[in-house]
């Protein structure tokens, strides 16, 4: 009876094991906070035997934890050359690379801000009632360079510069302006067109001319635990239904 009692326990630990999902663990740009928990969701429902961890953060400080050995599978960055250069030093696939869109910036305030945003356009910057305007770290987070780029190409950097404040990523910067630590952000396009955004505030889009294009890609890790999973949500994000997530949320590529 001992025997068969270890037998059959021996068993059910096999069966729950052979129940445990797979995990793709996933570093995500921060503009993407929105549309990957309904990416997620989508592609769960057709492989219900793998889970998506997501961990968001700023591209330029997901790119140095990787090279130091962070445990990811898939990379999805604020700038494509952040995958390119893993590429380069062999930590990522170069057959996974792919572009999963351009990236637009735009200016937000909140409802309630009296800044008239919809009738100054970029001149809301230099209005007397900014004190504060956020933007993304230049110095790790992909927009935040290209805010940067566009403002010293429409010739406001000098003036704007002694009023900026820098949150980690893009996400952060958007809840600078949130929360009233800062009077304006300069934002991604993909969170002003979030729902729960676009319910709080305004946003006016900046000239794509006004800055480098911010092409956002990603790739398949060389260290990844599950090379197969990783793969298949790489696959739903470029599927008609995982694009169609995206664009809803702003991310738009040429011919999608």
């Amino acid at each position: 009876m001992t025997r068969l009692r270890s037998a059959f326990a021996l068993l059910l630990a096999l069966g729950l094991g052979a129940a445990t999902p797979r995990t793709v663990s996933v570093a995500a740009a921060a503009d993407l906070q929105f549309a990957l928990p309904e990416l997620k969701a989508s592609f769960t429902k057709v492989h219900p035997d793998i889970d998506v961890a997501v961990t968001y953060g700023s591209s330029g400080n997901f790119y140095a934890q990787i090279v130091n050995g962070a445990p990811f599978d898939l990379f999805l960055s604020a700038d494509q050359a952040f995958p390119q250069k893993l590429v380069t030093a062999g930590l990522a696939d170069g057959t996974s690379t792919f572009l999963y869109s351009r990236g637009r910036l735009v200016l937000w305030v909140p409802k309630g801000s009296p800044i008239a945003l919809e009738r100054l356009g970029l001149k809301a910057l230099l209005d007397p009632a900014v004190k504060k305007v956020a933007i993304a770290n230049p110095r790790h987070a992909p927009y935040g360079r290209a805010a940067e780029a566009a403002l010293a190409k429409l010739g406001l950097l000098d003036a704007v510069k002694p009023r900026l404040v820098y949150g980690e990523n893009i996400a952060q910067t958007a809840q600078f302006v949130q929360t009233g630590a800062a009077d304006i952000g300069i934002l991604a396009l993909s969170l002003a067109k979030a729902p729960a955004m676009a319910a709080l505030g305004r946003s006016f889009e900046l000239p794509l001319d006004a800055y480098p294009p911010l092409e956002q890609g990603g790739a398949v890790l060389t260290r990844t635990r599950d090379r197969e999973a990783a793969w298949a949500f790489r696959a739903f994000l470029q599927s008609p239904e995982g694009v169609a997530i995206l664009k809803r949320y702003g991310f738009l590529v040429d011919g999608q």
